[in-house]
């Protein structure tokens, strides 16, 4: 049962504000960015600036129109998007045009469209049907693989395009089924892993092997609850040790080279300024030139001279470190988090579950791309070709994220209606 109710009163319009802000910062970036010493007008579509402008102007023509439908819709639909997402993650495959080595894109005249950026809303959709279902409980292991299975078959098609970096967002989905009941053991397991595959890619699997069993000798010597689980503890320490002696193979012939290099480059195990490294090496010049205060809007030499390589997309964090400097740095930061801070907020309110679910779902996607982005801008993650949410340069990632944050605004609106 529902009642009418004001929709458009109900908006959070500190969401939205947010968002106005973000986008409103972001394209003031990529003006700084890609406009030369004799800017034409604004609305220029022979630059990056002009087109932005016109994505922004679609974008939001885009939210107008999610906010006028009814919140039903979406989750009725939910399952219907996600897989008129799989049939064009199967089409790109197919029929896709190559960019920067992934087989990504739809070309249509001079507009082209990334349909992987779009899978995420819908995977989050149907991700959130299917956990509001009644009874679906992720302690069995039933539940567990199919919602595995959800996330894995468009992570798997987009990993065949080639495109690691959007392939690995789906990762952030485990932060929603933790919040469903998944248990936090899997988190852990997933982050020791994590430490083991980078510490024997620095140290080598014998030095790693050597300190997991000293590390196992110790805990017995000193802790008599280990002796009371013998079988438990060298059965974890038999797979750590078998886990750390895959981890050359799987560096050495899973990995793509220039993947290879990026960790390695990352790792401080090559320098490569010339080549893998030289983006980093260069965006982390230039923020560091900005110091606390920045050089000013448009005043940046190596933002003006485009010095880093991407400067307007995946890289758009050294332009706002050159220019802003430290404090303009930290002010986006700050709205990034009061965005992710309020979307779960808004998520703990919501009455129906298939609305809770999904707005955890636009959290975690949108903190994974803040976090890899930011975290590669300054050398503290392997570049991957992450947009920066609502700031980086591109219509399909706009209109993408547009969609997924407008479809649980739209949801929070509707939540008095749900009873």
């Amino acid at each position: 049962m529902s009642r009418r109710g004001n929709i458009i009163g109900e908006l959070d319009w500190i969401t939205l504000v947010l968002y106005i802000l973000l986008v409103t910062y972001g394209w003031l970036s990529i003006y700084s960015a890609t406009s030369g010493e004799q800017a034409t007008h604004l609305f220029d579509l022979s630059q990056r600036y002009g087109k932005q402008l016109l994505w922004i102007g679609m974008a939001l023509v885009l939210a107008f129109a999610i906010l006028i439908i009814d919140a039903k819709f979406f989750s009725t639909f939910a399952f219907a998007f996600y897989f008129l997402m799989l049939i064009v993650l199967v089409g790109v495959l197919l029929f896709g045009k190559t960019v920067a080595g992934s087989k990504s894109w739809f070309q249509m005249g001079s507009f082209a469209l990334q349909p992987a950026e779009f899978a995420k809303f819908a995977t989050a959709l149907a991700l959130a049907k299917y956990l509001s279902r009644l009874n679906v409980d992720l302690r069995l292991l039933k539940n567990k693989l199919a919602a595995i299975v959800i996330l894995a078959v468009p992570a798997v098609l987009i990993l065949l395009q080639n495109d690691t970096g959007s392939a690995l967002v789906y990762f952030a989905f485990v932060l929603v089924l933790f919040r469903e009941g998944l248990s936090g053991l899997i988190i852990v397991v997933g982050v020791l892993m994590t430490a083991l595959f980078i510490t024997t890619v620095i140290w080598g699997e014998i030095y790693v092997s050597a300190a997991i069993i000293l590390i196992t000798a110790f805990g017995f010597l000193l802790n008599r609850k280990l002796r009371k689980n013998l079988m438990s503890v060298l059965g974890i320490l038999i797979l750590s040790v078998v886990f750390v002696s895959t981890v050359h193979y799987a560096f050495e012939n899973i990995l793509e080279p220039h993947q290879r290099v990026r960790i390695q480059v990352m790792l401080g195990l090559k320098k490569d300024i010339h080549g893998a490294g030289y983006n980093v090496n260069q965006a982390k010049i230039a923020i560091g030139s900005g110091g606390l205060n920045g050089k000013g809007y448009r005043e940046g030499m190596l933002t003006r001279n485009h010095f880093v390589p991407e400067q307007s997309t995946d890289f758009i964090f050294c332009t706002v470190g050159e220019e802003r400097g430290f404090i303009g740095s930290s002010v986006l930061i700050l709205l990034f988090l009061a965005l992710f801070i309020r979307i779960i907020l808004l998520a703990e309110r919501q009455r129906s579950p298939f609305s809770r679910i999904y707005g955890y779902g636009v959290a975690s996607i949108l903190f994974f791309h803040f976090t890899v982005n930011i975290a590669m801008t300054i050398g503290l993650a392997p570049v991957v070709g992450i947009p920066l949410p609502f700031f980086s340069y591109g219509g399909s990632s706009l209109w993408a994220f547009t969609v997924l944050l407008f479809i649980f605004i739209k949801q929070d609106a509707n939540r008095l209606n749900v009873l």
